[in-house]
């Protein structure tokens, strides 16, 4: 779900996306780029050409992407200082919104729309369009699991959370989605180890710890 819910509650996320995906398609190193329209020169005869690579797959990280992600990661759970830790997790979910495909963009954004427009319905099917097309594209997931949740849909949200989870366990907006819906629906011993989870990924995060300490007051207060 949305950047941790950094303003509770989860909100904001598609709406993020449809700023970040332009913005992304337009940077050079996005992708590769097309050749000049030269002609190549063919391979001498002893030398193999190279077997052309399989085209990725929507929504699925290339190595690239994955040593990226996992580099970033390291520097978020190293990072102390919140408005640093803040810029690498805004890296990290740019990483995240970059899905290879530019039908799957465009779905995100129509879905961004429509949730502007307050036409819940055709943002779900939006949603439902990415998911069939790209589903190991978490925030297709995400997207609808933010959606789910905004109509107090909360079991289909944390299903949507599961998914999105299995995909990329360090996701800290899923986290978060799924700790804040344990805590409206009066499971703060739950919560209590999501947002546990959360800060081993992102321990910078101030509202996050602050969550954590007053669940645990809460939990503490319950057994005495």
């Amino acid at each position: 779900m949305a950047d941790f819910l950094i303003r509770l509650p989860v909100t904001a996320l598609v709406l993020a996306f449809a700023l970040a995906l332009p913005a992304r398609a337009a940077d050079p190193g996005a992708g590769l780029q097309p050749t000049s329209g030269a002609e190549t020169t063919a391979p001498k005869a002893e030398t193999p050409a190279a077997s052309p690579s399989a085209p990725a797959k929507p929504g699925t990280a290339s190595d690239d992407r994955k040593a990226t992600l996992n580099a970033l990661f390291d520097a978020l759970k190293r990072e102390r200082n919140p408005e640093k830790a803040r810029e690498i997790s805004g890296q990290i979910r740019l990483e995240w919104a970059e899905s290879g495909s530019a039908t799957v963009n465009f779905l995100m954004l129509q879905a961004a729309k429509a949730i502007a427009e307050n036409r819940q319905t055709s943002a779900l099917d939006f949603y439902d369009q990415v998911i069939a097309l790209a589903p190991d594209y978490s925030e297709g997931w995400n997207g609808r699991a933010t959606l789910h949740y905004q109509m107090n849909n909360y079991r289909k949200s944390m299903s949507d959370i599961n998914h999105v989870l299995q995909i990329e366990p360090r996701h800290f907006g899923a986290l978060a989605g799924m700790a804040t819906i344990l805590t409206t629906t009066d499971k703060p011993e739950l919560a209590v180890r999501v947002w546990e989870k959360f800060l081993e990924i992102y321990p910078a995060e101030r509202k996050a710890q602050e969550e954590l300490n007053t669940l645990q007051e809460k939990v503490a207060g319950s057994r005495t």
